[in-house]
């Protein structure tokens, strides 16, 4: 029995099976290899600046051998740049924003040095002008009569102090803000917990990343004025004092 000759609509058929099947092998196998490299859930850092990974690296000629900062989940505003910023206070005037989460370093022509920080509810409880009237570098930490009192278990055995380190709470770096020759209690230092930078804490002033707070330290010599603005409208006027000093920060 002679066989049967394919149709042309039969072969035409085919013809487009082949020519489909060529088409998306490629791309089903470029799928496959890339699910086989690469996990399903795989985040990239947000920052891949160099200038940023920089910025916060490991410092290990400090006195304590400091590590990098993992700024991986940081917000980029958060992280020190030099900004646009108008404001009346003089060059070389810290301005601490509260509520915004920022300290600026004033600079010349409408510029500033821009830190985010972290705010302890000391930090949130006062406002007003003072100077920097002390500077210290991988400062002590001795905790306040009311703060043992309060917490007694965990504060009592650092009534002498605490020695200096990367676990103490007061950072790399502290800057002991003074009203004539009263001290505040008000301090701008560093951090042992990073991830609070950009957030409200439970205790302390204004902190920033080790980081940063020796690189503000760096720039600023005793004396300095320093503006702390708390939900503070712009319109009314910024009193020497508005509040009472803290009882319950670090000394």
């Amino acid at each position: 029995m002679p066989s049967r000759q394919p149709a042309a609509s039969d072969l035409l058929s085919r013809r487009r099976f082949v020519t489909l099947a060529s088409a998306f092998a490629p791309v089903a196998l470029t799928g496959c290899i890339s699910t086989s490299q690469q996990p399903y859930e795989v985040r990239a850092p947000i920052h891949q600046n160099a200038a940023f990974l920089s910025m916060y690296d490991e410092k290990p000629d400090e006195t304590f051998p400091l590590p990098a900062t993992d700024i991986s989940e940081v917000e980029t505003r958060f992280l020190r740049q030099e900004v646009a910023y108008r404001t009346n206070e003089a060059p070389g005037t810290i301005v601490v924003d509260t509520s915004a989460r920022y300290l600026y370093l004033v600079r010349e022509n409408g510029r500033a040095i821009r830190y985010g920080i972290g705010v302890g509810k000391q930090g949130m409880s006062w406002r007003g002008r003072a100077t920097v009237g002390r500077k210290a570098a991988w400062p002590r930490w001795t905790p306040t009569a009311a703060m043992i009192k309060r917490e007694p278990e965990r504060n009592a055995r650092w009534a002498g102090g605490m020695a200096a380190g990367l676990e103490n709470p007061l950072g790399a770096r502290a800057l002991y803000l003074y009203q004539g020759s009263q001290d505040t209690l008000y301090r701008i230092h560093g951090t042992s917990e990073p991830w609070s930078i950009g957030k409200a804490v439970s205790s302390g002033c204004i902190r920033l990343f080790n980081q940063d707070i020796i690189d503000l330290h760096s720039r600023v010599p005793t004396g300095t004025t320093v503006v702390v603005l708390n939900r503070n409208p712009s319109n009314e006027p910024l009193l020497e004092t508005d509040a009472p000093a803290p009882d319950d920060d670090f000394i």
